[in-house]
C-alpha cells in the first residue's frame, strides 16, 4: 500500500508483504517500544487485524501475530502489559474512519493462520545484556554468560561459579516477567534431567529479577534474542580464550568463598577446590 498511520508512540508503514513499525522515542514512550526501535512484521507473520475502542477518546489498531512466528512474542507468553504491546497502534477517536479502512485492506492480504513453523520477525541483534539480582547476564550471539554478583547470588550459584551456555546446548527459554511474582530468566538445556526444576535463586542456569533489576525493555529483548538463535540451532562454537582476570577481582571472590566457607554453606574440600580454580584465572 506504501502509506503511513502514525499514532500515539508509533508509526507504521504499510507495504505490499510488511507492516513497518517505527516506535517514538519520549519520555512517555514505553521503554520496551524505545529498545526495539523498529520492527518489519511480514504479513505472512500475521493471522488477524482488530479494530477495537481504546481509553479516553481512542480506537486501537492490532495485528494479531501467528502463534510461534515472533521470539518476542513466543518468550513473552502473554506477560506483556496492555500498553507495551508492539502490535498495538493507538488513534484519536476522530481516526477511526482511517484506521478501518487499513485494517480492510490489511486484512484482505492476509493469507496465513495458525502456529508458524519457524520464526517469521527478526529478534532484537546481539550483543546483548542486563542486570539482573544475583548477576549479569551477557549473549553475545553464540552463547549466554552468568556472571554473578557478590551481594545477590546465592550460594549454590557461587558455588557452581560464573557460567557459560553455547546455544547449541540450549532447548529453550523461560521468561517470567519482572513485574510479577518471581521473575526470573532460566535458561533450559538440552542435557538437563527431567527431574523438579530447582527453584530460579538456586539455578545456576536462571538470574532471578527483583525492584530495578532485569526490567521488561532490557530482559525480554535478551530472551527473544537467545530464544532466536536456540531456534536456528547453529553449531557449538569454539569456546573464546579465557582472558586474565584482575588480581582485585579474584582476591574479592577468594574473600567471599572464605566467608561461606565459615559460615559452614561450604565444604572445606569445595573450598580448596574453588580456591584453587580462582588462584588459576590470574
Amino acid at each position: 500500500m506504501g502509506d503511513v498511520l502514525a499514532g500515539f508512540h508509533a508509526v507504521w508503514e504499510f507495504e505490499s508483504d510488511s507492516v513497518l513499525i517505527r516506535y517514538e522515542r519520549g519520555i512517555r514512550t514505553p521503554k520496551l517500544f524505545q529498545a526495539l526501535g523498529e520492527r518489519r512484521i511480514p504479513l505472512s507473520a500475521v493471522q488477524g487485524v482488530t479494530l477495537a475502542p481504546g481509553r479516553r477518546g481512542t480506537v486501537v489498531l492490532r495485528l494479531d501475530p501467528r502463534p510461534g512466528a515472533d521470539p518476542l512474542m513466543e518468550a513473552a507468553d502473554g506477560q506483556l502489559k496492555e500498553g507495551a504491546d508492539p502490535y498495538r497502534l493507538v488513534l484519536p477517536a476522530e481516526r477511526e474512519t482511517l484506521a478501518e479502512y487499513y485494517a480492510d485492506e490489511l486484512k484482505a492480504l492476509l493469507t496465513e493462520s495458525g502456529p508458524a513453523e519457524r520464526h517469521l520477525v527478526a529478534a532484537p541483534e546481539a550483543p546483548l545484556q542486563f542486570k539482573a539480582y544475583d548477576g549479569k547476564a551477557s549473549f553475545d550471539g553464540t552463547s549466554v554468560q552468568f556472571r554473578w554478583s557478590w551481594t545477590g547470588a546465592s550460594s549454590a550459584k557461587w558455588k557452581a561459579g560464573d557460567q557459560s551456555f553455547p546455544v547449541a546446548e540450549l532447548s529453550g527459554v523461560e521468561w517470567r516477567s519482572p513485574e510479577i511474582f518471581e521473575g526470573h530468566l532460566r535458561l533450559h538445556r538440552r542435557s538437563a534431567g527431567s527431574g523438579a526444576p530447582v527453584q530460579p535463586d538456586q539455578d545456576p542456569a536462571a538470574v532471578v529479577f527483583g525492584l530495578g533489576y532485569g526490567p521488561v525493555h532490557e530482559s525480554l529483548p535478551f530472551a527473544a534474542a537467545v530464544l532466536a538463535a536456540v531456534r536456528s540451532r547453529g553449531p557449538v562454537p569454539v569456546a573464546p580464550a579465557v582472558s586474565r582476570r584482575d588480581p582485585a577481582d579474584i582476591a574479592e571472590r577468594i574473600r567471599h568463598l572464605g566467608e561461606l566457607h565459615q559460615a559452614g554453606l561450604v565444604t572445606d574440600e569445595e573450598f580448596s577446590s574453588k580456591k584453587a580454580e580462582l588462584l588459576a584465572e590470574l
